[in-house]
């Protein structure tokens, strides 16, 4: 009965061993994760922290903002578009349509082929004449870019 006894007291040493070698496991792995938990705490406090550095205005005084600039821009762009008004009539531009006084490569070179090299005296017969050999959609093009670029009337 002794040696059962010796037997049963070495397997509940080893056994003590096992388990104070569990604990000390246990208790490196509780620091690590209380430092995990530090490091982790930390980001999202500094998350946090962004996030209500950048709601400052409300959503209310956003929109209010816009529409005062908006009202400032229609307001300056009256101003700018009068201001233009007054000066084409001084100018005595008024009834003139502003545009462009120049041509395409191409219309000049089909215009000059015909012999109308002087665009600021183009008559209606000679411009006919030049445009003959073209089709409808093509006379009617070239006309057109004539008229924008306010060579006709």
């Amino acid at each position: 009965m002794e040696m059962e006894t010796n037997r049963s007291l070495e397997a509940l040493a080893v056994t003590l061993e096992r388990l104070a070698g569990a604990a000390s496991a246990l208790e490196q792995t509780v620091v690590r994760l209380e430092e995990q938990q530090g490091v982790l705490t930390g980001q999202v406090q500094k998350i946090v922290a962004t996030v209500e550095q950048g709601g400052e205005m409300s959503a209310d005084s956003r929109v209010a903002e816009l529409e005062r600039k908006l009202h400032e821009a229609e307001m300056q762009i009256a101003s700018l578009q009068a201001a233009h008004g007054k000066a084409q009539v001084a100018a005595g531009q008024a009834s003139a349509a502003p545009g462009r006084k120049t041509v395409s490569s191409a219309t000049m070179t089909l215009l000059a082929k015909q012999g109308i090299a002087n665009l600021d005296s183009i008559e209606a017969g000679a411009l006919d004449a030049a445009l003959g050999s073209l089709s409808m959609e093509q006379r009617i093009a070239v006309k057109s870019q004539l008229f924008r670029a306010g060579l006709l009337s």
